[in-house]
């Protein structure tokens, strides 16, 4: 029984050891964590990786609009400084997950990706270029 929970234990350690890795760079935190962290970083790069409707209708202030699904998303965010923070949202989260690993293996430094998207931003009455 002793050998079954330490092949158990060693088996999880090597699962989160792994996860941390794969998520190394990329911190998914939710709406108020999210807007406290844009207003503590200076030159905030905020990006909207939804397609350019969805931006038109509604989005984050001093957001720039680079769409996940476009052709030339690599190219646009090859612009951006990888050594600065750089926030992620879409429409609730899926769009934002690819495009956070993407900008992972692009060598951007410090992800963080809004848990829930803009439709939770909204919903919990933060800020946009509509109010």
């Amino acid at each position: 029984m002793k050998f079954r929970s330490l092949v158990f234990l060693i088996s999880l350690s090597a699962l989160l050891s792994c996860q941390k890795q794969q998520s190394q760079n990329v911190t998914i935190v939710d709406a108020p964590t999210f807007s406290k962290t844009i207003e503590a970083t200076p030159e905030a790069q905020i990006l909207d990786v939804r397609t350019p409707d969805e931006f038109d209708t509604e989005h984050i202030n001093d957001a720039v609009n680079i769409n996940w699904n476009g052709d030339n998303f690599v190219s646009e965010v090859e612009k951006l400084d990888k050594t600065k923070p750089v926030f992620v949202y879409c429409e609730r989260g899926g769009r934002s997950k690819k495009a956070s690993e993407k900008l992972k293996e692009l060598g951007f430094t410090a992800i963080y990706e809004l848990d829930g998207g803009f439709m939770k931003w909204s919903s919990e009455g933060f800020k946009s270029n509509k109010n």
